[in-house]
Formats: structure tokens, sequence, C-alpha cells
């Protein structure tokens, strides 16, 4: 029997021994150095794996295929990328003996070995090969300390250990390289799915999205929330991820409407159209520009603050009022009420000034003056409460608001 056939029958045979051993018996001592021995014994399969299936092209031959990886595919029910990763690596470290050896001891995971492997690949045509041994061997000497995230950053700047003099220029070339590939692949896709939800995918440079996960982040610091905004429908805490769409909500609906990109020498704003009983109603629906409809609460809650221009109609489908840029509160005025009410006035609150919105108290959309007598800070929550009619918003003599489900 060949030796890497026994050694995989062997190893079968080894597995199932401790199949049924109960890891969480194990002492904290043991749970560690198993856990390292076993990371460094799957690192040396997977070379022995990757060796052996770059040495296949026999097989793909006899079954008529493009390569060893697809019949693997199949045979094991492994995805066709996963096998040709598998594939990729093993010609890769036919090409990288130093790499092949690090990764069959042990001492390399798979996934540095292939960082290993490219970054040295990637390197400029006339580099000679001198350059290249001495820049194999550093990535792999950096490898004790750094996994493959970090690997893969030192690899675009390993000529500046090795190769000083060359270094520099390379790693501009590389990053305009890169720059360049990402303006031209930006992409951005919406869609609503009918069921008051809009999804959507983008893909920016790097810079972008860091700048936008920055922004973000601020926006849902949990110093900036109550424990109450922190905690979900069932009481439990909010997962990051939620947090962040919250902040996305606000990130929108709070830009500043003067900053907004003009087309036709309007402001890029949305149009709600809607009757004045709408408007007046407790339960109702308002049409958007687009087509989609959004209840008449969210409408006026939005027309406080952001970029939206109630369009009501009376009776007879007339405009009766376009909107006006004085429905919204001033920096002056947002300043003042600042200073005035120190943050959301909402009772028992802690949300900043700076987290804040500005609220009419009567009714912008009623008829309410945009003025300090009329306006109150209240936070993104607290906001949409006082526009939800199944809510009682109580103004108390300190200014503070309370708010009651209406029965």
């Amino acid at each position: 029997m060949h030796p890497i056939i026994e050694c995989a029958d062997d190893l079968g045979v080894a597995l199932k021994g401790v199949a049924a051993v109960e890891p969480a018996f194990m002492s904290v001592g043991e749970k560690q150095s198993a856990l390292v021995g076993l990371t460094e014994v799957r690192s040396q399969l997977d070379a022995l794996l990757a060796r052996v299936l770059g040495a296949s092209d026999d097989v793909a031959e006899a079954h008529g295929l493009r390569d060893a990886a697809a019949w693997l595919a199949v045979e094991t029910r492994t995805t066709r990328r996963e096998a040709r990763r598998d594939l990729a690596l093993g010609r890769a470290l036919e090409q990288h003996p130093w790499v092949a050896t690090a990764l069959t001891s042990g001492a390399l995971r798979s996934e540095q070995a292939r960082v290993v492997a490219e970054a040295v690949d990637a390197l400029p045509p006339h580099v000679e090969a001198s350059v290249r041994d001495d820049a194999e061997e550093a990535l792999l000497r950096l490898a004790r300390q750094h996994d493959a995230r970090e690997l893969k950053q030192i690899g675009k700047r390993i000529l500046d250990v090795v190769a000083p003099e060359v270094g520099e220029c390379h790693e501009a070339a590389v990053l305009e390289a890169e720059e360049r590939r990402a303006a031209a692949l930006v992409d951005l896709t919406m869609s609503d799915d009918g069921e008051g939800r809009c999804r959507g995918t983008f893909v920016v440079p790097s810079h972008v999205g860091a700048m936008l996960k920055r922004h973000l982040l601020a926006l849902a610091n949990p110093a900036r929330h109550t424990e109450d905004e922190l905690r979900d429908e069932s009481g439990g805490w909010k997962p990051l991820r939620r947090r962040l769409g919250e902040a996305l909500v606000e990130y929108v609906e709070r830009y500043p409407v003067d900053a907004t990109p003009q087309t036709a020498g309007v402001n890029a704003t949305v149009v709600v159209t809607m009757t004045i009983e709408q408007l007046l109603a407790e339960s109702a629906t308002a049409l958007l520009d687009d087509g989609t409809r959004m209840s008449a609460g969210q409408a006026r809650r939005l027309a406080c603050e952001a970029g939206i221009i109630p369009v009501v109609l009376d009776s007879k489908s007339v405009p009766l009022d376009l909107g006006r840029a004085a429905r919204l509160f001033t920096r002056p005025q947002r300043i003042a009420l600042g200073l005035r009410d120190g943050g959301c006035t909402a009772r028992g609150c802690e949300t900043s000034a700076s987290g804040c919105h500005a609220h009419h108290d009567d009714p912008w959309s009623r008829g309410g003056l945009t003025d300090l007598a009329n306006g109150r800070l209240l936070c993104p929550r607290h906001h949409r409460l006082a526009h939800d009619p199944t809510y009682g918003m109580t103004i108390h003599a300190d200014n503070t608001v309370s708010f009651v489900m209406r029965t």
C-alpha cells in the first residue's frame, strides 16, 4: 500500500478512536494543547492534500475533466470553489518549496501559505530571483507572529524590508492599481421588497467604506443611547449589525437638506402627497412620488427634519401648501434649543443635544410655528413616539415630556 494511502487510513482509524471522547471533561491545559496540536496537524494534512491534488492532472485526464479539482468536488461533495482553492495551493507549493516545507511541518497555516506565495508571485518581473527568495524567507519568518490578514498587508511592502531601493516604487504602483480598480468597480443596487423594506448591496473604495463605517459607529455608540434604545423588542441587547442599520436610517433622515445635490435647481427631496384629511387623521396613508406609500404619522415625523416636501391637497386635489424651508429649525435655533433643553426632553432619556431632532410641539403640518417656544429636542426614538398615534405625549411644567400608550 502506498505510504500516503496508509497514512490516510491510519488517520481515519485514529479519529474514529476519539470520536466518542467528550472534550468537555478535559482540563483547561489539555484543551489548550489539543487545540494547538490539532491545528498544526490540520496544516500538515492541508499540505498533503494540496500536494496530491497538484500532482493529479492524470486523474482529470482519465475522466475527461479540466482539472482534478472538478473530479474531487463531485466525489467528495466539496464545492468546486473550495476544491480549486486546494488545487491552487498545491500548485503554489510546487513553485515555493520553502512554503511547502513550513506548511508540511505544521508551523504555517494554509491561509498563510497562500498569502506568502501570492505576495512573492506579485513582485514585479524585474525583481531578481535572489530578492524573491529573500522576500519569501522574510515572510515565512514574519508568519510566526502574524496571521494571514496581517501578513497580506506586510506582503505588499515586503520589498521595503528586503530591497528598500525598489520597495517604495513597487508599493506606490500596487496602491495606484488597487485604487484604479476600486474606482472602476464601484456599484450600488437597491430594491424595495414590497413589505416596507428596502434591500441593497454596494461596493466602494476601502477608504470610503472606512469613512462610512466610522460615521455609523459614532451614531451607534451606546453612549448616545438609553438602555431602552439598546434593547430589542424581546428585551435583549441589540446586536451591532442592527444598531448600525438604525444608524444608517438616522444618517439618511438627518442629512442636511441644504447640502443635498441639486437637479434642475431643486435639492434632492422626496415629495409626499396627501389630502388635508389624511394629514390631520390619526390613521391614514400618504403617497410618495415614486409610487410607494407611508403612514401619515411617518410623513409628519419626517417633515420636522428630513428632506421631505409635503404636498397637501384639498378635497378638489388643489395644492394648499407646498411646504417651505421655514418648517425646519435653523442652525442658530438648534443651538438655542440645545442650550435650553440640554438634550432629549423625554423624561429618563439621556441622549445629548447632538443626537436629537428638533420637534414641533404644535405640529408644523397643522400650522405650528417654527420658533423656540414651539420647539423641543427629542432623540430619534422619542421623536418617533411623538408622531405615533398609539402613544399620547404629555408636556410637563418643567418642559419635559412623557409618553403613555393609549388604551
